[in-house]
This record gives structure tokens, sequence and C-alpha cells, in this order.
């Protein structure tokens, strides 16, 4: 009863199942209150054998609203009320004879949670869960020293508190000695003691005034019967071992093996499985105890060595299919490198200009700043610290920016603004990457970088929700204004309006969600039953409409050749108008902030770009590639990507925006939505923006050959993107490989590896996809007969 993967992966395993959808996380109840409700009166049932509810509450309740929110202290303590009335139920049956007299309980948790509620890392919050076992015979009151792993300490209470630990290797072997079964093939795991003790019933050690020789005969007989399972566990393992060497490409060494064999050699010298100790127990009249010890010893022993083994072997790495993969980067990388130099412009100009000082050192600077972020993938600490790394090269490159903006007397205020939206960056980094920091008591929805204070008073509550509304009519401003600035918006112009309004069923979606809306009690009602739901469906509907349009004005624009400033800004605009709705619906209410943050710290790189160049210098300034822009685009992507409380992580990825509009789980949907909202700041929205770098270089008046040189500079700006993405996919590759081997290799480097590469796949799908909106096939054909 409860999650329905129990009937996805074992069809026909149970005689009843009551299963009930799992993947809607916004529903907190359905499947809790599926499982109460059978959950009790299957308890007075004799036709089960093995009854599982799994409970869905907690985990949903951490995923949407954070572990510190209300709905999950109420969940917990709707838990302790269901669990108490299992063990009454339980123990009132629990009598010899009863119904319950040899049922054993089990309370666990299937993984951990962070503060925020995910669980796809590997702290030690989201890896360590609780387990709670109950047997309802009479209960030890004392565990021999050997056999106890528990670790006491005091707590808040005064009281000293004794916790044991079971690692979860252990628990199939564990469950399957209890239920009789035999051991799962593949496992390698050890059957507990103090599992088996409690679950058998018969550990029962007591130092009382009774007779100790019977105590003493009690206990000998339960390690018998521990030995006996522990001596087949031991045998399993060693079958699977065996079998598993022999039929692996690559399996355990020699030496390896003959370690094993070795230590299984020695407990099994001692005695085997139940055969020898019976006839052991029958004709000796000594304690058998120390016997017994000894050899549960060498099977722990064996049993420890062969998982240790495991960890350290089992992780196959198929060394040449990495080097050949490395070696198509590093092609790759090579053919990004001599294409960018090989660009000339119509006039026979290299647009990196020979003897030039300036351009070479803004060259050496930016190649610097790529090779230096690629070389600190090489340190697990710098990877956990990569937004930091990535806002200290660009804050690099904006000193270097201000010393010409000083020198050359002009651009100071946009460089100075540059400076001022790096520091609000590397604040907003350093809340975001802390898990501490992303509750999500502050923003209703979504965890948010924004600073968290005072949550309670009302004065913060309402700048809360007020502020993203702003921010939102200050963007819908923003297009305005660029909109009438031009006659020639044609078709784009339907583009932008549409995203105007987009704006407006922004603001009222998430009204409808604050504080302030409770004020009104109709209008209350109709936005918790309606906006939440149909808002968001009309918002992704109008933005894949905009798409369509400008696709197909493109399409059928009989004039499609890109020949001048003025309608590469605008389709660039209308493209990044049409995708940010959508965008920053996904991303919460601190994505209006972030939009501003991006048009800020871009517009300023396209007013400081060229600005060592003597600007009395036109045609250089014209002709003049400049890589460093380039690369602080792609660092400020990097920036925003960790500004919105994202990191390389799975637990760093925010479910809950999937599911914005929609309850129900449809896996192409959903992930369509998540891979928009983790990588639409930091990838989806800079790619189709770099093309205002280019737009800044070319002068105003511009003839036919003009026009093929803003083609040439917008081909090789996208070239240099897609240049620096590779180098950066190339260094995690590189690392990966070297440190497969490292302890943190599947909780750091591993994601970090998946993260990049599907964004560099991203990047690289966005990349191809804006050359043919900006550029059209006219441009190329030009290209190609020159």
């Amino acid at each position: 009863m409860g999650d329905d993967t129990w009937v996805q992966l074992f069809p026909h395993h149970f005689k009843k199942a009551y299963p009930y959808p799992s993947f809607n996380v916004k529903d907190l109840h359905t499947v809790d209150n599926g499982c109460i409700e059978h959950l009790l009166p299957s308890l007075y049932e004799e036709d089960w054998d093995v009854l599982i509810a799994h409970f869905l509450g907690v985990d949903h309740a951490g995923h949407i609203l954070g572990v510190d929110s209300l709905p999950m202290i109420e969940k917990l303590e709707q838990y302790n009320g269901i669990l108490e009335k299992v063990i009454d139920v339980l123990g009132s049956q629990s009598g010899q004879g009863g119904l319950h007299e040899n049922t054993f309980l089990l309370v666990m948790g299937d993984h951990g949670q962070t503060i925020n509620g995910d669980h796809g890392g590997g702290s030690a919050e989201e890896v360590e869960t609780s387990i709670f076992a109950m047997g309802f015979k009479k209960s030890p009151t004392s565990i021999p020293s050997e056999f106890d792993t528990s670790s006491c300490e005091i707590n808040l209470d005064q009281k000293n508190t004794c916790i044991s630990t079971i690692q979860q290797l252990d628990f199939a072997v564990t469950v399957s000695a209890l239920l009789g079964v035999p051991f799962p093939f593949g496992s390698i795991g050890r059957v507990s003691p103090e599992l088996y003790a409690l679950g058998a019933g018969t550990w029962n050690l007591e130092s009382t005034n009774g007779d100790n020789s019977q105590n003493h005969s009690k206990e000998e007989e339960w390690m018998q019967n521990y030995c006996n399972v522990l001596c087949i566990n031991s045998w399993q393992v060693k079958r699977y071992i065996d079998v598993y060497s022999a039929s692996s490409v690559i399996g355990f060494s020699l030496k390896d093996l003959s370690y094993i064999s070795d230590i299984y050699a020695q407990a099994e010298e001692i005695g085997s499985c139940s055969f020898k100790n019976s006839l052991l127990y029958n004709e000796s009249s000594n304690s058998l105890l120390p016997a017994l010890r000894r050899q549960i010893d060498t099977y722990f022993n064996f049993l420890l060595s062969v998982a240790e083994l495991a960890r350290s072997k089992w992780t196959e790495f198929n060394l040449q299919m990495m080097a050949v993969g490395l070696g198509i980067l590093f092609f790759s990388l090579l053919i990004h490198f001599l294409a960018i130099k090989r660009i000339t412009n119509p006039y026979g100009i290299s647009l990196f200009p020979s003897g030039d000082s300036e351009v070479s050192i803004r060259l050496i600077i930016a190649y610097s700043v790529v090779v230096i972020r690629a070389c600190s993938f090489l340190s697990n600490s710098y990877i956990l610290g990569e937004g930091k790394v990535a806002i200290f090269l660009l804050a690099t490159t904006a000193i270097f920016k201000l010393r010409y903006s000083v020198k050359r007397k002009m651009m100071l205020i946009e460089a100075i603004i540059f400076l001022l939206l790096i520091i609000i960056l590397r604040f907003t980094i350093e809340v975001g990457l802390s898990k501490q920091a992303m509750t999500s008591q502050f923003m209703s929805a979504h965890s948010s970088w924004m600073l968290e204070i005072a949550l309670g008073h009302p004065i913060w509550i309402h700048i809360a929700e007020i502020i993203p509304i702003l921010a939102l009519m200050l963007l819908a401003y923003l297009l305005y204004m660029t909109m009438i600035s031009s006659s020639s918006w044609g078709i784009c112009k339907y583009a932008v309006l549409g995203t105007s309004l987009c704006y407006i069923l922004i603001a009222v979606h998430w009204a409808s969600e604050s504080t302030i809306w409770s004020s009104v009690p109709m209008l209350q009602g109709i936005g918790k039953n309606s906006i939440p739901r149909i808002v968001p469906r009309i918002i992704y509907v109008m933005g894949l409409g905009q798409l369509l349009l400008l696709v197909f004005g493109q399409l059928f624009n009989k004039e499609r050749a890109l020949n001048s400033k003025k309608s590469l800004v605008i389709k660039t605009v209308a493209m990044l108008s049409a995708y940010s709705s959508t965008v920053i619906i996904l991303s919460g209410k601190q994505g209006p902030l972030i939009a501003l943050a991006s048009i800020t710290g871009g517009y300023c790189i396209m007013r400081l770009d060229n600005i060592e160049q003597d600007p009395k210098d036109n045609t250089a300034g014209a002709l003049t590639f400049d890589p460093l822009s380039v690369t602080q685009w792609s660092l400020l992507a990097t920036c925003l990507f960790f500004s919105t409380g994202h990191w390389c992580a799975f637990d760093g990825v925010r479910y809950g925006a999937a599911f914005i509009g929609f309850d129900e789980f449809v896996l192409v949907r959903q992930a369509f939505l998540l891979t928009i909202e983790t990588f639409g700041f930091s990838h989806i929205l800079p790619v189709f923006g770099l093309p205002f770098l280019a737009a800044r270089q070319y002068l105003m008046g511009q003839t036919e050959q003009d026009g093929k040189l803003l083609f040439l500079q917008l081909s090789q700006i996208y070239l240099m993107y897609g240049f620096i993405t590779a180098t950066t996919v190339t260094a995690t590759i590189i690392c990966v490989t070297v440190h497969r081997r490292h302890l943190m290799v599947w909780g750091l480097f591993a994601p970090k590896f998946v993260f990049d590469v599907a964004g560099s796949v991203l990047t690289d799908i966005l990349i191809c996809l804006a050359w043919l909106y900006y550029l059209g096939r006219e441009d190329g054909t030009k290209l190609s007969t020159q």
C-alpha cells in the first residue's frame, strides 16, 4: 500500500496491492491517506506474511516546502500518531498464540534529506536515515560487547541515548534471514546481529536472580543459530564472487581472489555450517561460546573484507573508450581554435591583428582566465567553490576593463556598475550555495538567494512579494522603450507584446499565492483553485507561440540576410523576450531580479567591449574581435547559474519547478520544464544574447560588405563561446579521469561531469539554432562564394 513504484517494479508479487500515484510532489496526502485507510484494518487479518506501507508525505513536503516548513511538522506528527496506533494493535495481539506473536516491525526511510528537502547528493544528511525495529517478544536487556555497534551520548534531556547503525548493504540479507528466504544472489551484505537477534526473539539474556546456566545456554543456542546463518551468508557471497570473477571482463585480480579464498578457508577450518557445530554441541560438555565467537569473527572478517574490496574495485572504467572520448574533445578544441584564427573579414584583415600589443594583452588575459578556470577542476575544493572561482575571475577581468576606462576617461560609470553587480552576485552565490540558507520559507514556492531577515514580520513578507512584481514592471518598461526606439520591428513587435502580456500574467500568478491575497476571500478561492494551474500553462503556450512566430517570420522573410545592426538587435531582443517569460516563472520570484542582473551585466560587457582600442581608430574598432568580452559573457553565465541557487549536484536541481502549472507527472514534459529552469539563465538566454557583442562593434550606415563583416564577427563570437565551453568540458573529463578512484568521485566529480556534459550539449544545440535564426542561408552562400 502506498507508493505505486512497488507494483511497477514487482507487478506479480503481491497478493493484495493498493498503489497510489507517487510523482505528484505537490500532493502530500493522497498516498498517505491510502496507506492509513488500508494499514490498520490489515493488521487484524491473517492473510499476509509481509506488509509494506510506503508513505510519501514527508518526502513531498521536503521537496516542495522544505524541511522546516509547517506541513513537514504536521506530517511528522501525523506519522507519530499512526506509529503509535500500529504498535498498540500489534502489542495487543502479541501474546502467546496471538495473531502477532512473531510479528516484527520495521520503520525506516529510504534516504535522508537536506535542509531544503533534496536527496540526490552524497552528503551525510542525504545518505543516512533512520531505522526503528521492534520485536514483540521479550526484549533483551544486555548485549554482548562483540556484537554491539551502538554509540552512546547524552541527549538534550540529559539522558544516555545509544544508537546503533547498519549499512544499507546489510539490510537485504538480514531481512531474508528473518523471513527464511534465500539470500539475494547479488548481495554481498552481512546479516546484522542486532536485527537478527531482535527479530528472532531468542536474545533474551537477562541479568536476574534466575538460573545463570539457563541464560548461558540461551546465549549458546542463539550464537549457534547466528553462526549457521553467517556460514550460509558467507558461502553465498563466496559463490557470487567466484561466478562474478569468472564471467566479468575485469573482475577481481588473482591476488584479491587469493586473499578472499584464504580468509574463507580460515573460517571453514574452524567449522562448517550446522553439521560440525551440532556434533561438537552434542559431544562436548564444555562451553562452545569461545569457539563460536572465534568462528563468527572469522565470518565477519571475510564478509567485511569482501565488502571493502568490492567498494574499491567494483567501479569498472573502460580506459580505451575514455581515451577515445578525450581524443575527440581535443580534436574539437583544435578545430575551434583553427576556425577562430582563420576567419578573416571581407577586407582581408585578420580579426586578430598582429603587432597590436593591446589585442595581445586581451588574448593573453582571455585565454589565461579560461585555462585557470579549467585547471581549478582538478581540485575537489575548487569544484565545490566553482561559483566563487568564476566570480573571482570575472572580477579580475572587470578590473582590467576599469583600468582602461580610467585611462581612456570613458565608460567609467559602466565599469563601476559592472563591479558593483559582481559584488552583489558574489553575495548571492555565497548564499545560494549554502544549503542552510536555501530554506523555502522566504519564498512560498521556491528557494531564493534573497537574504532571510525577520521572516515573520509583515514588512519583510510584503517586500519579498512586491519587489519581484516591481522588477517585472521594470522589465516590461525596458522592453517597451526598446520597441518604440525603432519603427522597423515588423513581426518581432508581436513577440515583444506577447512577452509584456506574459509578465502581467506572472504577476497575477504570484499575487494569487501571496499572503496579501488572503484579505480578499473570494479572490483567494479563485486564485488557489484556478490561477496556479491555468496561468503557467497559458505562459508556456504563449512562449511557444512567440518562438514559432519568430521562426516562421525568419523562414518566410524574403530579406533574411544579416545586413544591419538594427535588424540584429531587433531579432535578438525578440528572441530573448520570447524565452524570458517561461524562464522567469519557472525560476520563481527571484526570476525578475536575476533577469535584471543579466541585462545589467550584458549591457556593461557590451559597452566596455573593445574599450582598450583608441577611440579615434574607428576602423580598428570595427574590425577587431575582442575575445575578452566573450570570456566575460561566459563567466557571467556561470555566475548566474550559481546565483539562482543551483550547483553541480543532483540535489542542486529544484524539482518543484517541473510541476509549476501541473500536478501530474509526465516524463518528457517535466524534464523539459526542469531543463529550462536549470539552464535558462546560464545557457539559453546567454547564447541567444551573444549577438549584442557583434552589434556593439558594427558601425551605423554600413554597405553590403559591412553586413558580411557583421556575419563574420558574429560567427567568430559563437565559435569563441563554443571553444570556452568545450575547454571547460574537456578539463572536467580530464579531472574525472584522473580522480576516477577518488573518494568523492560519485559524490562530487561525477555530478560535475554530468552537468558539464549536459550543458555542453545544450550549448552546442543552442548555438546551431541561434546561427540558423540570426544568420540565414543567404549569408552562408555569400561567404562561400567569396
